[in-house]
Parts: structure tokens; C-alpha cells; sequence
């Protein structure tokens, strides 16, 4: 039997844009509640981020409601039954009650259900199965309200058979341990995640990537982390070989929001090609990939005890945002931060520059194309530099003169 317990002072169920998305579906008579994340992070007093809708209704009667009111739709997964509203610029998923008729360990066939105990038997986690109506009043069948409160990240029924329908659970149970886990992991739990560690293979990696992504942005992630290296979780999707001493260290020194992809780069061992293997293995964009090369085999030696003048220069070679992420993970290897906030402070206000002169600038002072026009652009750039970036273009243009009349 469940219990009821009610949600007070949530400012994101009676927000304009939630009460228009409630409002269009009241208005043909579709009943409606708040579902997961959004009511276990209530439960929790964190802050909610995305809000997700039930109901028994079938998904084209959902869409066609939607459509019926001046929001957008959006009709994402049809076939799993899922809607997408937008509203106040906001996505609410809106999906139908669901049971699982056929799981392979990837993917679901799915039914629609009216029962919403049906519904909440196919969820992951008990946490994760809480309905929440209009009003706050929550409905938790598996003590899930308790479970979170208390830190327990426990499976809703058997933990084998939960994770044989969807092996990514196994991934998922470690992530939910690192966010909202405390003491013990759930004994159950963890037994059937190792056991089905070697089926972890047949998910693609890119699903693989955003869980231990999302892992990584937990507050402390390191013991999770642990606990899965001792038991050879994700062996079989990673080649490099990743420590946790440094990422330790990283953690007790940040100051902002968690940064995944640096986190990662505090893992590896320091060299390129261990880079290059977990930028594959995880399918990560260009962009994460060369910055994780990047910060694995750094082209420059820079730390908190580097003055402002190597700073700056590092700075215009190679970025701000990659001289801050050199100068924590120095700290973090070192275990020496002296220093290191006030090297943040003077990279974060560094304005970038841009070099005042072109070769096409020295041509109509005598320079001649080829090599040389390339090696006086770049002495001209190393003077401006050494010169703390203050020279102007006219003062840049004399200087040139000047080395051209010398070199004849």
C-alpha cells in the first residue's frame, strides 16, 4: 500500500510555465503528476532542474491537448510515449504510463498502462519512483521518500532482474550513489552491478560517456569512483588507465561548479595517448578530445608560482581557459595550491589580445615574401610579448623597419 506524504513551498509547481503545461491538459480532462527527479529533489530540498509529467492518457491525446493551447509540442517519443511541451521557453516531458512487455537489456517494448503502480515497477530506483499530483501530495509504493532521505540508492524489486532489462542501470546505481548515496552502498544493489559488469559491453559508449560524465559532476564522486575501479567496472569499455590521487586533490580545490572533462583529465595518467584512448572509448566531441590531449601532454610548464609575465604569455598562446585548467591540475598533482588563487584571479581577468600587425603590413616596408616575412612577423610578436604587450601597431611597424634596414 502506499503512503502519502506532500511536497509544501515548491515555487516550480505553481510557476506560470508549469501551471500553463497543467492547465492545457486539465482542460480536456487529462489527469496529470509530477514524476521523478523533479519530486525526489523536493523530497530532498535541492533544487529541481528538469520537470517531468505522467499520465494515463495515450501519448496522441497529449499531443493533440498541447497542440490545443498556445504551447508548443513537440512529439519526441511517440512510441515510448513520451511529449514534449514547451513552455515559458521550458521543456516538460510528458510521458504515458508504461509497462514493459519485452527488455533485451538496451531497449524496452513498451504497453500503456492506466495504473500507475504499473508504472512506478518499471523505475530504476525507489527514489526515483514518486509521483507527486498538482497539489504536493506525493505517492511512494516502494518507501522511496525514506530511501532518499536517508541516502539509500536501492532498486525498485530485484536488483539482477532490474539491471538485466537495461544494463546501463548498472552505471546508473553508481552515479546515483555518488549524487545522493551516504555511508554503505545498498549490498543488494552493488552485488548485481558487478556481477553484470561484463554485459556493461553491449551498451553503446556513448551512453556510457554520459553516465560517468554525470558521475563526475557530483559533489565528491572520488569514493564511487573507488568502488568501481576495485571491482573493474567500465574495464571493458576503457583502455587508459586512471588513478584517483590527483582528481582527490582537484576536488578539495575547486572552487566553481564541477568541470567533468577537467575531472577526467586529473584521472588519467599523464600522457597523450591514454588521452587519445579514453576520448575514443567515450565517443567525446572534438572539442573535449583535444582539450583532454591538451591537458594530458601540455605544450607549456606553468603553476601557481609562474609570475604574471609567463602567465600572460600562456595566456595569449594557448587560452585563458586552458591556463586555468593547467594551474589547478599542477596544484592538484603537486599537492602545493600556494599561490594558486591568485594566479585564478589574474588568468580570469587576462583580456585576450590580438596581434596589431599582418605580413601584408610589412610588405610595402621592404620585406620579401617567403621564410623571412614569416620569421620577422614572428620576431616582431616576440618583442610585443616581451614587452608586455604594449606596443602599439606604428610602434610595431618603426621596430620592423628597423630589423628589415639591419637585415638588409
Amino acid at each position: 500500500m502506499s503512503e502519502i506524504f506532500r511536497l509544501t513551498d515548491q515555487p516550480w509547481m505553481t510557476a506560470p510555465a508549469t501551471e500553463a503545461v497543467l492547465a492545457a491538459l486539465s482542460a480536456q480532462g487529462i489527469e496529470a503528476r509530477f514524476v521523478g527527479g523533479c519530486v525526489r529533489d523536493a523530497v530532498l530540498g535541492r533544487p529541481v532542474r528538469d520537470i517531468d509529467l505522467a499520465t494515463p492518457a495515450p501519448p496522441e491525446t497529449v499531443l493533440q491537448a498541447i497542440e490545443g493551447s498556445r504551447l508548443k509540442a513537440v512529439p519526441t517519443g511517440l512510441k515510448h510515449g513520451t511529449v514534449t511541451a514547451i513552455s515559458g521557453k521550458r521543456p516538460f516531458e510528458i510521458t504515458t504510463l508504461r509497462r514493459d512487455v519485452e527488455t533485451d537489456g538496451r531497449q524496452a517494448v513498451v504497453a500503456f498502462t492506466d495504473d500507475w503502480r504499473e508504472d512506478a515497477l518499471r523505475r530504476d530506483f525507489t527514489m526515483n519512483a514518486l509521483f507527486a499530483t498538482p497539489g504536493g501530495e506525493v505517492t511512494d509504493y516502494f518507501d522511496g521518500v525514506a530511501d532518499a532521505r536517508a541516502g539509500r540508492v536501492r532498486f525498485v524489486g530485484d536488483p539482477a532482474k532490474r539491471i538485466a532489462e537495461d544494463y546501463l542501470r548498472l552505471l546508473r546505481f553508481f552515479r546515483f550513489e555518488a549524487h545522493y548515496g551516504h555511508g554503505t552502498p545498498d549490498p543488494a544493489g552493488l552485488a548485481a552491478a558487478v556481477a553484470a559488469a561484463p554485459k556493461l559491453i553491449r551498451i553503446s559508449a556513448e551512453r556510457v560517456r554520459d553516465e560517468l560524465l554525470r558521475l563526475l559532476e557530483a559533489p565528491n564522486p572520488v569514493p564511487v569512483l573507488r568502488l568501481m575501479h576495485s571491482h573493474g567496472i567500465l574495464s571493458g569499455h576503457l583502455r587508459a588507465i586512471w588513478t584517483l590521487g590527483t582528481l582527490d586533490r582537484l576536488i578539495h580545490l575547486e572552487s566553481g561548479k564541477p568541470d567533468p572533462i577537467l575531472r577526467l583529465a586529473a584521472m588519467l595518467r599523464e600522457t597523450a595517448e591514454q588521452a587519445r584512448h579514453m576520448a575514443e572509448d567515450l565517443r567525446l566531441s572534438n572539442a573535449q578530445k583535444d582539450r583532454l590531449v591538451f591537458l594530458a601532454e601540455p605544450p607549456l610548464s606553468i603553476g601557481a608560482s609562474s609570475t604574471p609575465a609567463v602567465l600572460a604569455t600562456a595566456c595569449y598562446r594557448h587560452g585563458k581557459e586552458h591556463v586555468s585548467d593547467l594551474l589547478q591540475l599542477s596544484a592538484a598533482a603537486s599537492g602545493d595550491a600556494d599561490g594558486l588563487t591568485a594566479a585564478l584571479t589574474f588568468v580570469d581577468a587576462w583580456e585576450p589580445r590580438r596581434f596589431p600587425v599582418a605580413a601584408r603590413d610589412l610588405l610595402p616596408l621592404g620585406a620579401t615574401k617567403g621564410p623571412s616575412l614569416g620569421r620577422l612577423l614572428r620576431e616582431l610578436e616576440e618583442w610585443w610579448i616581451a614587452e608586455s604587450f604594449r606596443p602599439d601597431r606604428d610602434a610595431l611597424l618603426e621596430r620592423a623597419k628597423t630589423l628589415i634596414t639591419q637585415t638588409g
